[in-house]
């Protein structure tokens, strides 16, 4: 197991001069292009939607698993883990072929701000779900290959203004998307309990948990406080810690790949404090 892909970031491309491209430092727009069967795990460090143009990818989010073909899309939370498992076409040469836009929080305010679409705001919380996208939306995921290809520079006011189009133009397709979309910039409170114990597995921090559940930092640090009479990071730490134990003594993983599974970055600080924890090393556990 490979440690975990952050993204965005530059993923596997095809033959183009950029497989990704970027908007005041940071990765936008990304294409993945590739004819093996691949697998692993990504960080979401930004709200991301991804569309499948070529061949179908199976998700696991959270508890949920779903599976995306050709011309499906999928709108996915900041701050989150998702394990992917990508096959090609096999009428296509075995072609895998997807786009991931990264829907960043100050363009998603300024199209709220200036878009002209008037939606009631949804009661309660709309749930991940996969959907077929449109021919307008098929034929705008279309129109951005050649901003691969071309070597010469797309500038910011460009990109930009192509996630605008991309918002209006799943506005007009998939109301639920667009209803999801609404919730990335006001989320929507959730219970503590099915946040964290869904997350603290994942690289996350405890300011993006508390975005996760909808409350300011020292809001969701009180209510945590409340709930288990510890400090977020503590219980974090310890539960992860937990898990690692159990999963020493249960599967056959190496220690670095159950230390990049359940978040840590760095083994000897992540045998270290099991050691602190435990009274032994990891290796001993197994």
């Amino acid at each position: 197991m490979k440690k975990m892909i952050k993204v965005p970031t530059s993923l596997i491309g095809g033959d183009a001069p950029q497989n990704s491209l970027m908007l005041d430092g940071c990765s936008v727009i990304e294409q993945c292009i590739h004819s093996t069967e691949v697998k692993g795990t990504m960080y979401l460090e930004q709200h991301l939607l991804l569309i499948v143009l070529e061949g179908s990818v199976v998700l696991t989010y959270g508890k949920q698993e779903y599976k995306l073909g050709k011309n499906d899309m999928i709108l996915l939370k900041k701050a989150t883990a998702v394990k992917y498992h990508k096959f090609g076409n096999a009428e296509n040469d075995n072609i895998y072929d997807s786009l991931m836009f990264s829907i960043k929080d100050d363009i998603l305010k300024s199209f709220l701000s200036t878009s002209e679409i008037k939606v009631l705001k949804p009661e309660g919380e709309i749930k991940t779900g996969a959907y077929p996208m449109n021919k307008c939306l098929v034929a705008f995921a279309h129109s951005m290959k050649p901003y691969f290809f071309d070597h010469s520079v797309v500038h910011p006011g460009q990109l930009r203004l192509k996630i605008m189009e991309l918002l209006y133009d799943v506005a007009e397709c998939n109301r639920s998307m667009f209803l999801q979309i609404l919730q990335l910039h006001e989320p929507v409170r959730t219970d503590i309990r099915n946040v964290v114990e869904q997350h603290y597995a994942s690289p996350v921090s405890v300011s993006e948990l508390a975005y996760l559940s909808g409350r300011s930092l020292s809001s969701f640090k009180r209510d945590f406080q409340n709930i288990y009479n510890v400090a977020p990071a503590t219980w974090i730490r310890e539960k992860r810690l937990e898990k690692a134990k159990d999963m020493l003594e249960t599967t056959m993983l190496s220690v670095s790949d159950i230390c990049y599974s359940l978040g840590f970055e760095n083994v000897s600080h992540f045998s270290r404090i099991y050691k602190e924890f435990h009274g032994q090393a990891p290796s001993t556990s197994r």
